[in-house]
């Protein structure tokens, strides 16, 4: 746990784990309902594989230039002068946003958006974002229940969003709010400062809290942007489809290997074997369109 802020009851909890040789690792923002540790199956699976990957969980933070600014001292403290974030859903548009605050002096070398919105008003609640400090821990609760999936699910799903239940009960009443106030606030990125960026959009063909025009919107602002596509995975592919999703994560941290900006121990790096791993994902992508 790290207090960057002036006021001490500001408290980033996180995992940071594989080489600290790595000086550009990958940075996990988690959704609303989610805390550092939802990232768990990315933890374990690139870290073995000779990545640094840092999880996060933002504190309590009431508007998008507080959360940038305390973003910012956060990795100066951790001595960190680029990164790649990944975020899903609010952490997508948290890291946009910061990617965007620090566009003079550029913190963020590549961007991965899972489930990710470019504009807040896609929620239609501007209008409530001012009351959610208001509201009592379990009416926030209910608001963030609402966008999980329901109906028959298969078991890595069901396992997925029980887990995800587990940690929004973790969440207290002020954390609830400030990100369901950063959720909501109206704002939007503006793509011209991140033009630069390599991003890959992360998005599921299944039900999740995003609408087909968020998703049609993300894809304008960002025309050059890799697209992975999961056929399922709702609004957590990163716990349920775990698999699919870290092998993305690879593909996409791939243009950096040898760079200064590689997120891998370079001795963990064989040819043969991202060869093999980009064979066997283009593989299973056919299997799914057939």
């Amino acid at each position: 746990q790290i207090i960057v802020d002036d006021d001490d009851s500001k408290v980033w909890s996180l995992y940071d784990a594989g080489p600290r040789s790595i000086r550009c690792p990958l940075i996990f923002l988690p959704p609303v309902s989610g805390t550092a540790d939802v990232f768990f199956q990315q933890i374990l699976a690139l870290t073995g594989w000779g990545y640094r990957v840092i999880a996060l969980q933002y504190p309590v933070y009431w508007d998008h230039l507080e959360f940038c600014d305390g973003f910012r001292k956060l990795l100066d403290h951790l001595q960190l002068d680029k990164v790649h974030l990944f975020g899903a859903s609010l952490g997508g548009f948290l890291a946009q946003k910061f990617a965007e605050y620090t566009h003079k002096s550029p913190r963020v070398q590549s961007l991965i958006l899972c489930n990710a919105f470019s504009d807040t008003s896609i929620f239609n609640q501007t209008w409530t974002a001012n009351s959610f400090w208001l509201m009592p821990a379990f009416m926030l609760k209910k608001i963030v229940l609402g966008n999980f999936a329901s109906g028959p699910l298969d078991p890595e799903m069901a396992d997925g969003i029980d887990f995800m239940v587990d940690r929004l009960e973790s969440l207290g009443q002020s954390e609830l709010a400030s990100r369901l106030t950063l959720n909501c606030q109206n704002s939007y990125v503006e793509p011209h400062k991140i033009r630069d960026i390599p991003v890959t959009i992360m998005d599921v063909f299944d039900q999740s809290a995003l609408s087909t025009e968020a998703k049609e919107e993300m894809y304008k602002l960002y025309p050059n942007a890799r697209r992975a596509h999961l056929k399922t995975g709702g609004n957590f592919p990163y716990l349920c489809r775990s698999a699919e999703v870290n092998l993305y994560i690879q593909i996409h941290l791939l243009q950096f290997h040898g760079t200064r900006y590689a997120a891998i121990d370079p001795s963990m790096v064989s040819a043969e074997e991202l060869e093999v791993q980009k064979i066997s994902l283009h593989a299973s992508s056919k299997q799914e369109e057939q």
